[in-house]
């Protein structure tokens, strides 16, 4: 059984896709990017101030599927340019402080919005 996950919490889905999709006990988020959900607007700054609502819009996603980060048990960060990895992976830390997921990490061309930084996640549900 498949069933939908959605929440205003984090920004609505921008294309043919979910923010979730929960099945057997896992959750199947999407990749989450820079928006600020109240207003549907990149948020400004940097690779820090990205990051950190990246994984605010994630947190959203999964509470609202019945997990939590301490439930991920996987994610995919795409980064714009591997050169802000070290700042990534420091606020990435923060969220993920024991018991970190499994993990990859890929620099791509081009992401939704020219965002620096997009990060997808399973978790169990809780």
């Amino acid at each position: 059984m498949k069933e939908v996950i959605s929440t205003g919490r984090a920004p609505q889905a921008i294309g043919p896709y979910s923010q979730a999709v929960r099945s057997n006990g896992l959750l199947f988020c999407s990749g989450q990017i820079a928006l600020d959900p109240a207003t549907g607007q990149l948020v400004e700054g940097g690779i820090e101030e990205q990051t950190v609502r990246v994984l605010e819009n994630l947190k959203a996603v999964l509470e609202a599927g019945g997990a939590s980060l301490a439930t991920v048990l996987k994610t995919t960060i795409f980064v714009k340019d591997m050169g802000d990895f070290a700042k990534v992976n420091e606020i990435y830390a923060r969220y993920f402080p024991t018991d970190p997921p499994a993990r990859a990490t890929v620099e791509a061309a081009r992401l939704p919005r020219d965002v620096k930084v997009e990060i997808e996640a399973v978790a169990s549900v809780e």
